[in-house]
């Protein structure tokens, strides 16, 4: 069985589109969680209406990324557990490909499968060239504390056919066997919005297992509906999880190198860019990430 988990946030619409997706799926011995991470309208009922066999989690506070999706732990039976957005679609025989993997690598511990960016215009859904998203990442730098996502607004051609190991897998959509989440533990609370995956993978492959990215399985998504419109929670978070990412991951020498690049490369930069594009929203929401991310624990018991 395969548990696939989302993660609702006032967007039900989205979310049923996402059901009726793995509804479409040829894969039969599945179950859907979803955890509504405290909407401003409880989407109980439509849920219970539309989709009956759902188990519905409700949480009254916005517990972020990880913690929505780990609320649904408890509940879930499956021997393989799918971490899917809910601003996502399953394209036909994904769940059959991710499992294949998993057969074909015993040592995988998670695995991703190619992402591409939804159709948002006719003339896109015309176009049968699919843009890509994320097609594996590169590994985070110690000196910058950034990587690249591979493949990333590149049309589809057929280069990425063949599944490979990649540094990270893509929070959108992630399976992970029930072995590896007991032998790991489940993602990390602490950033609440992005680089739980990141830090997750690092995790998993300090525990001896590799992570994969399956290009021959597909996922379609509509990338952030709500964070769109979220310009300094989403500097802030950046800024602060990518301090917290490295304090939890690297130590040392590399350690001390972020820090420098932090602190006489990215601070001096981002503050001439936020003050001449009179962005001070955006500067204060940078500033507080960074004071966030070098005082936060980083708890290092890793959940």
């Amino acid at each position: 069985m395969v548990s696939i988990i989302t993660v609702n946030y006032n967007e039900i619409a989205t979310t049923c589109a996402l059901l009726d997706s793995i509804q479409r799926q040829g894969y039969r011995d599945v179950e859907v969680l979803v955890v509504d991470n405290a909407s401003r309208e409880n989407p109980a009922s439509i849920i219970q209406d539309q989709y009956p066999a759902v188990k519905f989690v409700r949480s009254e506070q916005n517990l972020g990324f990880a913690g929505g999706n780990n609320l649904a732990l408890p509940l879930a039976r499956g021997e393989y557990l799918f971490f899917v957005n809910n601003d996502a679609e399953l394209a036909p025989g994904c769940i059959e490909q991710l499992l294949q993997r998993f057969e074909s690598e015993p040592n995988a511990g998670i695995v991703s499968p190619l992402i591409c960016y939804f159709p948002q215009t006719e003339a896109e859904v015309e176009n049968p060239i699919p843009i890509v998203q994320y097609a594996g990442m590169t590994p985070v730098s110690p000196f910058t504390g950034r990587n690249r996502t591979i493949g990333e607004r590149e049309q589809d051609h057929g280069q990425f056919a063949k599944p490979s190991l990649t540094a990270y897998a893509h929070g959108a959509a992630m399976m992970v066997p029930r072995k590896v989440l007991e032998q790991v533990g489940p993602m990390w609370e602490g950033f609440f919005l992005y680089y739980e995956e990141l830090d997750w993978c690092e995790r998993i492959r300090r525990s001896g297992f590799e992570v994969w990215v399956d290009q021959q399985a597909r996922v379609w998504h509509k990338e952030s509906l709500t964070l769109r419109k979220m310009g300094t929670t989403k500097t802030y978070y950046l800024t602060r999880n990518r301090i917290l990412f490295m304090r939890r991951n690297f130590e040392g020498w590399k350690l001390v190198l972020f820090f420098a690049f932090l602190f006489f490369v990215i601070l001096p930069k981002n503050c001439i860019v936020y003050i001449l594009k009179g962005e001070f929203e955006n500067l204060k929401a940078f500033w507080k990430g960074v004071f966030s991310g070098t005082k936060s624990s980083t708890n290092f018991a890793e959940v």
